[in-house]
């Protein structure tokens, strides 16, 4: 009989909660089966199986458990099905997932194969409703990890938001002309982010005072420009980092971004991917948010809100013109980071979006 004990899941990690059994109590399985999910507070992360056998389950989905802890074993040796029927043949074990789900797709339920030996159908069941008025649920890992960090931010810092707005006619007139050769160049689309990204980097080098962090009594000037980009997910808030996006093109931001997608799709995202960012862009814009005021992302010392782009009119030479339109949002710890110098970062944002060829040339 060999114990299943929750592995060491990096320095910072005690333990997490598992979020999915991918087999059965009782079900065969084989060396290197994912046999759960477990999330923490960083990340998602695989159990797999070090034995063949059958598996018997001593925690359940929902609970919380410490590295090192026992959540069920495995009888080595061949899997015996239980009370199958003389003549059928054994009912295969489900096969688990090889990756486990997205951030975003991990509260889906994963569909099973049916057994071989399967009964003669049934009506469908009736779906069960929630008792009472109210549904309660424990609260994940990774969602009492963004609550204590914005608890945190609004505690320790003096959190200040001011706006501005830019148009949008130019980047997406540019974005426009150059899709089709940026596209056959590069093989990957050029979105706003990557012109986001661009932008953020110039006024970060235009005013250096934002790119600071706090520790303790000190002020650390950073000299690097790994930013991290802001995703909203079913299971909560996670913000991969772009590295050294000032010595980057901006097709090789694109493909970045889309190399984080394949990685939270394969459930490959780990701490490293989380870490050491300098800066944040929260787009809220993609829901349709018009203006918000972002939450700091500690240790850093602020954090640029986007939002949807909306046909407005506005004053253009003394005429009004119905121009897309983008509200701008810098949440900023006051401690470090005055108005002054958050005007002008937002004022540099906004001169780098509404004149794109400049990031695209330098100047």
């Amino acid at each position: 009989m060999a114990e299943i004990k929750i592995p060491a899941l990096g320095e910072s990690v005690a333990g997490g909660q598992i979020s999915k059994w991918h087999f059965k109590d009782g079900d065969a399985v084989k060396v290197g089966d994912v046999l759960l999910t477990l999330e923490t507070d960083k990340v998602a992360a695989e159990v797999t199986a070090e034995f063949s056998g059958t598996l018997t389950i001593a925690r359940k989905e929902g609970d919380d458990v410490e590295v090192g802890g026992i959540v069920g074993s495995i009888a080595e040796g061949a899997a015996t099905p239980a009370a199958a029927a003389p003549a059928a043949s054994p009912a295969p074990a489900a096969e688990a997932p090889k990756a486990i789900a997205t951030a975003a797709e991990a509260a889906k339920p994963v569909a099973f194969p049916a057994a071989a030996a399967a009964p003669a159908p049934t009506a469908a069941p009736v779906p069960t409703k929630p008792e009472g008025r109210t549904t309660r649920k424990k609260m994940t890992p990774l969602r009492r990890k963004i609550a204590d960090q914005l608890v945190s931010a609004q505690q320790n810092a003096a959190i200040l938001t001011t706006f501005n707005e830019c148009d949008m006619t130019n980047v997406m007139a540019l974005r426009s002309k150059l899709q089709d050769s940026f596209v056959k160049t590069h093989g990957v689309k050029l979105g706003f982010m990557s012109f986001f990204v661009k932008a953020v980097v110039e006024a970060l080098k235009a005013v250096p005072q934002i790119n600071v962090r706090v520790e303790g009594d000190e002020i650390v000037q950073q000299h690097f420009f790994d930013i991290g980009v802001a995703v909203g997910t079913e299971k909560g808030l996670i913000v991969p980092v772009l590295r050294d996006t000032d010595q980057k093109t901006f097709a090789e931001i694109e493909k970045d971004i889309l190399a984080y997608a394949a990685k939270a799709k394969e459930g490959k995202i780990s701490l490293p991917d989380l870490t050491g960012g300098v800066f944040t862009i929260s787009n809220g814009g993609v829901y349709g948010s018009l203006l918000s005021t972002p939450i700091i992302n500690p240790p850093q010392s602020a954090i640029l809100g986007m939002h949807t782009i909306q046909q407005r009119p506005v004053a253009v030479d003394g005429k009004v013109e119905i121009r897309p339109m983008m509200y701008l949002a810098l949440s900023y710890d006051h401690r470090v980071v005055d108005g002054k110098e958050a005007v002008t970062f937002l004022i540099r944002i906004k001169d780098c979006l509404e004149n794109p060829a400049r990031m695209l040339v330098g100047a």
